[in-house]
């Protein structure tokens, strides 16, 4: 049965991070702490088995709570207990690398070229993500600075408009399998996640079933090359710039070297989210926020050069970053779905901020605006 409130879980009371005080059952949170504000900077670890294996209603809810209170306070949170199996992921990321180190002539054949499609290679320099939305000044930033990644963008197989771009067997021989078939376990947890989102919100379980099941998503897989440490330090310069993600949410798998920064949503400055083993770093995208009318944080991110200590304990030239590897999918509403504030999520006092979007016109909008 679910638990009586005076308000909607939309309508919050003003921000605490209730984890810091004792009475939270998050397990813990990474071990930074912002120090130029009275209240540490968590991100919350969330132990989801119990979500996935509760025999009672009661029993999800209070995962759904500390969720939903973690999407709220920060934007983002670990997820341990989410399923999928170690030798999984690494053999995603093996794939991964393999096609990566292909001569860049082969991966060539296979490039990005339409942000309807958003499917292919994408080498490093082409990208710029950000915030701004006028397109001269991501031109600047992307001929300044331009990110320094290389990336496979690969969507729903099935597509009857659009064909993923894979490389021949031949050169990497079992990767169109092993991706195909990390798609769908990372949509299934999508799918469980979202309902865990919705019992938080005070909806039905299953309200954003109909709405997340034609599997819009985009799995990437990502290669940070080793890259001159001066040149990270740089102004403006990052592995990855400053950016929110796009769609609801963004499942993000990291290797052992890290460099992903948070923004703290009060202090407005960086704070590392380093990589803890087992996880996955999940945070809210835009069209989530949207729909939530911002009860729940897009927050702001970027990758940086790792850590000292990271450099320093690698075999790599001296003067460079390590190379860096991770695999994120880019969770999407179905491409048709109408996207505007829940009605729980508005009020007299707290209208709703944004106008109605599907999710074709905001994704493609946002990445037309990206690439170059």
């Amino acid at each position: 049965m679910l638990r009586t409130r005076v308000l909607p879980r939309c309508h919050s009371s003003p921000l605490v991070l209730r984890g810091l005080r004792g009475t939270a059952r998050w397990k813990h949170g990474t071990p930074v702490e912002d120090s130029h504000v009275d209240v540490p900077f968590r991100i919350p670890l969330i132990d989801f088995s119990a979500f996935r294996t509760a025999s009672s209603l009661s029993e999800r809810r209070r995962v759904a709570d500390d969720i939903v209170d973690g999407f709220k306070e920060v934007g983002f949170i670990y997820l341990t207990g989410h399923g999928i199996q170690p030798d999984v992921i690494e053999n995603v990321y093996k794939k991964s690398a393999e096609f990566f180190k292909l001569p860049q002539h082969i991966k060539d054949r296979v490039a990005w070229d339409d942000p309807r499609a958003n499917r292919g290679y994408v080498k490093v320099g082409r990208e710029r993500v950000t915030q701004s939305s006028d397109a001269e000044e991501i031109a600047a930033l992307r001929k300044k600075a331009p990110d320094a990644k290389e990336t496979m963008e690969i969507g729903r197989d099935w597509d009857p408009v659009w064909r993923n771009k894979w490389p021949e067997e031949t050169d990497v021989p079992g990767f169109k399998d092993t991706m195909l078939r990390f798609f769908q376990t990372c949509h299934e947890l999508h799918t469980i996640v979202m309902r865990s989102i919705a019992l938080g919100l005070d909806l039905q379980e299953d309200f954003f079933e109909n709405k997340i099941c034609q599997q819009s998503h985009n799995l990437r897989l990502l290669s940070y090359p080793p890259i001159p440490v001066r040149l990270l330090s740089e102004e403006g310069q990052a592995r990855a710039g400053v950016h929110s993600d796009y769609g609801t949410l963004t499942l993000l798998f990291q290797d052992s070297v890290g460099g992903l920064e948070v923004q703290n949503p009060r202090a407005q400055h960086f704070q590392p989210a380093p990589p803890i083993p087992g996880t996955v770093v999940i945070n809210t995208g835009d069209l989530l926020a949207r729909w939530s009318n911002d009860t729940l944080r897009s927050t702001l991110h970027r990758v940086v050069a790792p850590s000292t200590s990271k450099i320093s304990n690698t075999d790599i030239p001296e003067g460079l970053t390590p190379a860096r590897q991770s695999i994120a999918f880019f969770c999407n509403p179905n491409f048709d779905a109408v996207i505007e504030s829940l009605p729980a999520c508005v009020s007299a006092s707290n209208p709703s901020k944004y106008p109605p979007v599907t999710t074709e016109q905001y994704i493609v909008r946002r990445l037309a605006e990206t690439y170059d």
